[in-house]
């Protein structure tokens, strides 16, 4: 078992205080950080993390096409369906995962490069509702060519320990056309990002307890790294967790927790104490 990161500070981010809103009745969003409508100077960003939306879109509908550019938007689905279309790629040319539109489920997970400019939607074509996170994170240069990827996750490797899900882009800052197009991750089997930014999320059966290690090996920046974790809104409040130990941060459903100070290397406890698994995101950026 690690031990306690004194040196870390942790900061929790209560679910009530987060920025909420809905839509026409098809939409109940809440933001972490400023977003649309809703902005607080004390909540713009952290690291590279920029936005944190916990996202219900009703039946049959969804956000119609719009467009993006110089943003990393990742879109993490934990109930429902969510089909993205893209206007990289031939209209109606849906098929499995890949550089096609995809119908996302569960434990999938759509990554867009906006870079120099891209229009997608974002619709729930299914019969029931589709609750997922929808998150980005501030690339580390502007201007580069559109792209997007989409990967499945295992959700019984997720049981296990926590999961890498997104990486660095392995050849950095500086990479080739050809690097960028083999758009090979610093962890296998991971999508790759362009950002110092690691993603990881974990399911915790109840008194379990895992362990996050900054940077997870692959991240550029060492020091004073910003990792935010979050417990999304899955058990009807049945969910809870603990950091570090921490008493004072033991987290609810929809709370958050940012955490300073560590280093890359640093582990990162983190136990279930609720009486319902508790699925958790880790977001470590630089």
């Amino acid at each position: 078992m690690s031990k306690p990161l004194t040196h870390a500070k942790i900061l929790a981010r209560r679910s009530a205080e987060r920025g909420y809103a809905e839509h026409g009745g098809w939409l109940k969003t809440f933001h972490t950080f400023s977003f649309a409508s809703y902005y607080d100077h004390n909540f713009t960003n952290f690291g590279s993390l920029r936005v944190l939306n916990e996202d219900r879109v009703a039946a049959r509908n969804g956000f119609p096409t719009h467009p993006h550019r110089d943003a990393e938007i990742f879109s993490y689905i934990l109930s429902g369906e969510l089909t993205h279309r893209d206007s990289m790629v031939r209209k109606g040319a849906e098929g499995a995962q890949g550089k096609a539109f995809y119908r996302m489920k569960r434990g999938d997970v759509q990554f867009t490069t906006g870079g120099t400019g891209i229009a997608h939607s974002e619709q729930n074509e299914s019969s029931r509702p589709v609750h997922f996170l929808q998150i980005w994170a501030l690339p580390w240069r502007y201007g580069l060519k559109p792209n997007y990827h989409t990967r499945s996750f295992d959700e019984g490797a997720k049981r296990r320990g926590f999961v890498p899900i997104l990486s660095p882009l392995k050849a950095g800052v500086g990479a080739s056309a050809q690097e960028e197009e083999e758009a090979v991750p610093a962890i296998p089997e991971t999508i790759p990002i362009h950002a110092d930014f690691v993603m990881g999320a974990g399911i915790i059966e109840p008194t379990g307890r895992f362990e996050w290690t900054v940077g997870a090996g692959a991240v550029q920046k060492v020091k004073r790294r910003n990792v935010y974790v979050h417990l999304p809104m899955t058990e009807g409040g049945k969910a809870k967790i603990r950091l570090d130990g921490r008493d004072e941060a033991v987290l609810a459903e929809g709370d958050g927790a940012f955490i300073t100070g560590v280093n890359a290397g640093d582990v990162l406890g983190v136990e279930s104490v609720g009486e319902a698994e508790a699925e958790v995101i880790v977001l470590d950026s630089d």
